[in-house]
């Protein structure tokens, strides 16, 4: 184990040239799956799926997660791979009685690594600010094994499952649980507005505990995403009750990604989705999460975000029935029965 922790130390001092590469502390059980400790103060930590569920590798299940920290302590959390037993970390607001939302996090990394810290748990703290709950995921990643348009969207299939089971203990709305990805992680997002349907009649089995719990997001985000499931099938079938979505991405310095947003963006606009909102920023690069970027329109893309929350009903009193609700409702009723 020790070479193993190493080897992976290495590899991240190699791969983040200038960032200090150290081994937070570990919760590694002598007898059952890895579970990382909270990289936040306050974190709840729970693993997605029981130790003995068909959906994990049991031959890696025990295997640490491998780190790269910065800070002068070296203990800043930046990213992490090899996630064998994915899970999530909740934070939950102060005020989050004032709205009972919650959003759940997928980071990004190009399916290689994961950026749990700027695009995961820096985000904590503004999402607070508005009494949103935040809940970073930690899913499985195609380096280490796993195809992400099945094993990581059923990962964040099962984490909307598994936030809103908790609702009533955590004090959340069960009707106002979203996701956001950013880059890689809009690979994760996107899908959860499409293939609820398809991923509820595939988890009826008897012996899953949240079989009853519906796995549509309330509401999606996609900040600068990987290509969607439309752009590869432009004419991949909308659901009737497809949640609303916020896309946001820089133009041409960030065309690809730029363009994958248009796709996703055009298809929804095409069938009159309702509540859909895409920001394209004139200037702008690739990644950067929430930060500043020196003052440039795209570092506020976040206020446009809670704008477009507060406009649906998300940041209103928990309890009743939210803007995005109604219009869902309204929508699908328009809709031709299959």
């Amino acid at each position: 184990m020790r070479q193993s922790l190493l080897w992976g130390m290495v590899v991240w001092a190699v791969i983040g040239a200038g960032v200090q590469a150290a081994e937070p502390a570990l919760r590694q059980p002598v007898d059952g799956p890895f579970l990382p400790e909270p990289a936040l103060p306050g974190g709840i930590v729970k693993p997605l799926y029981a130790a003995d569920a068909s959906e994990l590798n049991q031959a890696r299940i025990h295997e640490a997660e491998r780190y790269n920290t910065a800070g002068n302590a070296g203990t800043k959390l930046l990213n992490t791979l090899n996630i064998h037993n994915p899970s999530i970390e909740v934070h939950l607001a102060t005020d989050r009685a004032k709205t009972g939302t919650a959003v759940i996090v997928a980071p990004g990394g190009g399916h290689k690594i994961l950026w749990v810290g700027p695009e995961g748990y820096d985000t904590v703290p503004f999402f607070a600010q508005h009494g949103v709950s935040t809940i970073v995921l930690r899913h499985r990643l195609r380096v280490d094994g796993y195809e992400p348009t099945t094993d990581a969207v059923n990962d964040a299939f099962q984490a909307i499952r598994l936030v809103r089971a908790h609702a009533a203990a955590w004090q959340l709305d069960p009707a106002r649980i979203g996701i956001i990805g950013f880059s890689a992680g809009a690979e994760l997002s996107g899908p959860t507005a499409l293939f609820f349907e398809e991923y509820a009649k595939q988890h009826q089995n008897e012996s899953d505990p949240l079989r009853t719990v519906s796995p549509r997001p309330d509401f999606v985000g996609l900040v600068y995403p990987g290509p969607t499931p439309f752009t590869k099938l432009p004419d991949t079938l909308i659901p009737a009750t497809v949640p609303p979505s916020f896309l946001v991405c820089p133009g041409s310095g960030d065309q690809n990604h730029a363009l994958w947003a248009t796709d996703y963006f055009t298809a929804m606009l095409k069938r009159k989705v309702p509540n859909l909102e895409m920001h394209i920023y004139g200037r702008g690069t690739h990644g950067g999460a929430m930060s500043p970027r020196d003052g440039i329109p795209f570092g506020t893309w976040q206020e446009r975000y809670i704008d477009w929350l507060r406009d649906l009903g998300f940041l209103s009193p928990p309890g009743s029935d939210t803007q995005a609700a109604r219009d869902v409702a309204d929508y699908a009723r328009k809709q031709p029965r299959p």
